[in-house]
């Protein structure tokens, strides 16, 4: 990355498992428990961190379609690129690609499972 991005995480619950149709990604089964996802803003990082903890929106990201069914969202911020923070990030790839549909440094989703 040239410019500064900042760089968020996303923590959250999935109280129950459930089948989620994900955009044109695809329908995928979620088991119940702790994810975090990890993502970036170019411009107003505050406003993207409000529509993601906000219920009432046009489904546009892939993230936007498991939250709808998520339990207390928790915002982190960082100033590290999204892709090093990511792959810093533990835990196991539930849906290859999630979020990372213009990824060029690997790391098979932006999504994680924590258990």
């Amino acid at each position: 990355m040239d410019a500064y991005c900042p760089t968020y995480q996303l923590f959250f619950t999935l109280p129950a498992a459930a089948h989620i149709a994900v955009g044109k990604l695809g329908s995928f089964d979620f088991p119940a428990g702790r994810y975090v996802y990890t993502g970036s803003a170019k411009r107003n990082i505050e406003a993207r961190l409000r529509r993601h903890r906000s219920r009432d929106k046009k489904l546009r990201w892939h993230i936007d379609y498991l939250l709808a069914y998520a339990d207390g969202v928790e915002t982190r911020v960082y100033a590290e690129s999204e892709c090093q923070l990511n792959q810093a990030t533990a835990g196991m790839i539930p849906v290859p690609r999630f979020g990372a549909s213009d990824c060029t440094q690997g790391c098979g989703s932006h999504l994680k499972y924590l258990g």
